[in-house]
């Protein structure tokens, strides 16, 4: 960060061009943005404010941005300009693949789901182990374009994926275990119905992989309008207090559509109403692959890997209440499983995950910053 007591000695009543002092020191910030609002981003990034600019006979960061923008030489407009139509074209081919590949996770667990319920046996296992592969495959490839695609430099800081894919068994298998747990069973490991002494849940899993669709538009819906509130706002804190609203418009338009979806997957699937815990998870996964595609990624590593945490050791205390002398150890999550069921335990984790996140995102997220270009983010 910009050590702001040089700034000042850079914009003192004796400088004769305090803006020069400031391109000079974010020079590679102005020759790379496309446009003023970058600059300011990355200026806000740097620790510089409104009131900072003020020090630079400006009004406000943006002000100082463009006058930044304005001054730097850019040899390479014509060439660009040559080459404006192809890449017309391919910016329209990339948005054909966002808009249809999140399409096909859900597709794909759709019809494994069919082949599940269709075959029996050792035939099942190859079902269930070619539709994982499938939808696997199909999930990466969605996420790897679009508004939620992760840029090469945040791909190895994220590392969620692991307690994202534990959150997704225990949608599956969890709630199944613990009241299984809490009975005095399971006597056997699951089959893959709902009806076996290890029930499984798989609207949920069909649900949360038809959302990606949803997940990814609304996240677009979400970029495009912050970034025309940042092209329309004069000052930072303008800029915040506007974006905010977007903000959890797109998270209640996303947890609206995956309702939608879970009532429509338990008829699909002729299972009982799914756990309202399927809702908690996917606004948690949601906004913290929003977060994580803006650069913030330490808080989303931190809440998917305290939740999964608490959602494994839950049926883990019931099983360790069976041990001599440890029957306390598992009277809380008992009592909770029998005064609301299972699904209280994702219910209250998932919950309060994404509750924290959605705070955390409306602070974070509401920063210009947080706007940059991705190879330009933290």
């Amino acid at each position: 960060m910009t050590d702001l007591s040089e700034l000042d000695r850079g914009a003192a009543p004796g400088a004769a061009d305090p803006v020069k002092v400031l391109l000079h020191r974010h020079r590679e910030l102005c020759e790379r943005a496309v446009d003023p609002l970058e600059i300011a981003a990355g200026l806000e990034a740097h620790g510089i404010t409104d009131r900072t600019a003020a020090r630079f006979r400006h009004r406000d960061v943006f002000s100082l941005a463009e006058e930044l923008y304005a001054r730097v030489p850019r040899d390479a407009d014509t060439a660009a300009d040559a080459s404006a139509a192809p890449a017309r074209e391919g910016d329209h081919r990339r948005s054909v693949a966002v808009l249809l590949l999140p399409l096909l996770p859900g597709t794909l667990c759709a019809a494994a789901l069919i082949a599940l319920a269709r075959t029996h046996g050792q035939t099942r296992l190859y079902a269930v182990a070619a539709g994982v592969v499938a939808v696997a495959l199909a999930l990466r490839a969605a996420l790897r374009r679009g508004p939620l695609a992760l840029p090469d430099a945040l791909a190895s800081r994220s590392a969620t994926g692991s307690w994202t894919c534990w959150l997704l068994v225990y949608a599956v298998l969890g709630d199944g275990l613990l009241r299984t747990a809490v009975a005095g069973g399971p006597d056997g490991l699951p089959d893959g119905t709902a009806g076996g002494d290890w029930p499984v849940a798989l609207a949920p899993l069909l649900a949360l992989t038809l959302a990606v669709a949803p997940a990814t538009w609304t996240a677009g819906l979400f970029l495009t309008r912050a970034r025309r509130k940042l092209a329309a706002s004069r000052g930072l804190e303008d800029f915040a207090a506007s974006v905010r609203p977007v903000l959890l418009g797109a998270v209640a338009l996303f947890l609206g559509a995956l309702a939608a979806l879970v009532a429509l997957c338990a008829p699909f699937l002729d299972a009982g109403p799914v756990s309202p815990a399927v809702l908690a998870l996917g606004v948690l996964l949601f906004v913290a692959r929003l977060l994580t595609v803006h650069g913030f990624t330490h808080a989303p590593r931190v809440i998917l890997m305290l939740t999964a945490v608490a959602q494994v050791l839950a049926p883990a205390t019931v099983f360790a209440a069976r041990l001599p002398g440890c029957a306390a150890l598992g009277a809380p999550v008992e009592a909770l499983t029998v005064a609301s069921g299972p699904s209280a335990v994702p219910v209250l984790t998932c919950g309060a995950g994404a509750l924290i996140l959605l705070v955390h995102a409306s602070r974070t997220l509401a920063r210009a910053s947080a706007h940059l270009r991705p190879e330009q983010a933290r």
